[in-house]
């Protein structure tokens, strides 16, 4: 499909008269005629260069469309995924607790209640954690295929789908082999390898929605891309900020009522979301990442108001990492995502990253930057588009050779990331701890409750109500299962001793202990 257009795309042909030929009506929301940006024909602000951008979109005459580039693509860019997701499942591994923690919130779901996350504390709500509804979505799926790979399939087929938009959107607006060198860029970018490797990420569900959203942005479908991208407050906070700076961009080209409405709609989600919605789900009262932000406390430094201030924005691009993400983030668009105010739309999510004391925010690894992909690449077709509508030849040319360019910057850094993996015997391979580890979860019974720490906590989740290892000491958990060897550092090594003093009042006797991975099983209290 083409977001809502007829089954043919443009491609940059003159018409018998050397002038660009102007392309059926697709179902804009603005007159056919409205300059690049520019609202319901008003022509009286239109800058030179925005109507020659606005030829430059028109000047395509529509052509027979094959789909089967694109279609091919997503195809290999999903089985890659997949294959990468679905080998460190089979390898035991397990890289954070997100899986489980989402699994039992859509287990809730699943089973028509409260995304009550056991993990994060006895009857905790998922929703006084991160506002994530359209968790909701993979809820059917995991009815039938109650499983943790449901999620990583999930994720696999969100952010695969995310590629046709994009890889259409880029067909039509920059031809053929442009289009399908971009997509492919963008089907295989870092942050989308680094999201996929380490399983189910509630942004996942974010990635699709941007990429439709940005599409309809780019053929002017002003209403389609608002809609699109204000569903993002259902998938988490944070977002509201990203829904916010869309409204600005809106309000940029021109759309300054839906602009104004999408900001304001943005803003105060973000605002309504964490000190209303979420510190009502959360047993605190509280929203619990405020902290993330300064936990240093190094923000509001002794040297007054302006040193902090300072302070704060040196901090925003130190240590060097934070440097070295941005530049790759601008790398694999070929610097021409600057180009566009599109770009805007990833600076809020830029900046409460580079805010935040974490370290796992910073760099290129995590899920952090996925949702960051569809903007920049977006951004990136958007600047095209304009520096081939240049006055300056250079530009012009570099226009030209920019789709290429993303295509082998995404290939090199393909060596560099996660699916590199993919041609290692060693991804395809489990370790002798395997086989303990299988023994070790079916020495917990199903329907135990269980309190894990990262060691297995995944695979424990399905078929349990699994506790974190450190959990409220008045749960009494059935069993604890502790992975010695993946601890970090001063695992315990009389794990009985150390469930007992974890809950007061219990008595807890060995019942595994091979490989690492030692489980206890209450006996009294």
């Amino acid at each position: 499909m083409d977001q809502g257009h007829s089954e043919r795309e443009q491609t940059a042909a003159p018409t018998a008269g050397g002038r660009p030929g102007a392309p059926e009506s697709d179902g804009r929301d603005d007159q056919q005629a409205a300059p690049h940006g520019e609202p319901g024909g008003d022509v009286r602000s239109a800058s030179p260069e925005s109507s020659r951008v606005a030829s430059a979109l028109r000047a395509a005459v529509r052509g027979p469309v094959v789909h089967w580039p694109v279609t091919v693509l997503t195809l290999v860019a999903f089985l890659a995924y997949l294959t990468l997701s679905l080998a460190r499942w089979y390898r035991w591994e397990n890289p954070s607790w997100d899986n489980a923690i989402f699994e039992q919130a859509i287990a809730g779901y699943a089973r028509l209640g409260a995304p009550i996350v056991p993990i994060k504390g006895p009857d905790f709500n998922q929703l006084g954690d991160h506002f994530s509804p359209l968790l909701v979505v993979i809820a059917p799926f995991y009815r039938v295929f109650p499983s943790p790979v449901t999620l990583l399939v999930a994720q696999c087929v969100l952010v695969a789908v995310s590629v046709v938009p994009i890889a259409l959107v880029a067909r039509r607006l920059l031809g053929a082999w442009p289009g399908l060198a971009v997509g492919f860029a963008y089907a295989f970018a870092w942050g989308i390898q680094s999201a996929v490797d380490v399983q189910f990420h509630e942004y996942a569900l974010a990635v699709p929605l941007l990429a439709f959203g940005m599409a309809a942005f780019l053929t002017e479908r002003w209403r389609a891309s608002a809609v699109w991208v204000v569903l993002l407050l259902g998938v988490k906070e944070d977002l509201g900020l990203t829904v916010a700076a869309f409204g600005v961009v809106l309000w940029l080209r021109g759309q300054r009522r839906l602009g104004t409405a999408v900001a304001a709609v943005g803003a105060a989600g973000f605002v309504l979301v964490l000190t209303v919605i979420v510190p009502f789900f959360n047993p605190q009262g509280r929203y619990d990442y405020w902290g993330k932000l300064s936990e240093d406390g190094s923000a509001a430094g002794s040297g007054g108001a302006v040193s902090g201030l300072l302070d704060t924005l040196t901090g925003l691009l130190t240590p060097a990492v934070k440097i070295e993400t941005l530049v790759m983030l601008l790398v694999i668009t070929a610097l021409v995502a600057l180009r566009s105010p599109l770009v805007l739309v990833a600076v809020p999510t830029l900046v409460w990253r580079y805010a935040g004391s974490t370290e796992f925010y910073w760099g290129t690894t995590w899920h952090y930057s996925v949702i960051l992909m569809p903007i920049l690449f977006a951004a990136a077709i958007d600047g095209i588009v304009r520096l081939r509508a240049s006055r300056s030849d250079l530009l012009r040319t570099y226009a030209r050779l920019a789709p290429a360019a993303m295509a082998v910057v995404a290939a090199v850094l393909v060596t560099q990331f996660p699916l590199r993996d993919l041609w290692s015997p060693a991804t395809y391979e489990r370790s002798e701890r395997v086989a303990s580890a299988e023994r070790a979860v079916a020495a917990v019974p199903a329907g135990a409750s269980v309190a894990s720490d990262r060691g297995l906590i995944v695979q424990l989740a399905t078929d349990r109500e699994v506790y974190w290892i450190s959990t409220s000491p008045s749960v009494r958990p059935d069993y604890v299962v502790i992975d010695q060897l993946s601890w970090g550092g001063n695992a315990p090594v009389d794990v009985e001793q150390y469930a007992e003093r974890a809950f007061p009042g219990t008595e807890y006797t060995v019942v595994f202990d091979e490989a690492g991975y030692v489980v206890v099983e209450r006996t009294a209290g």
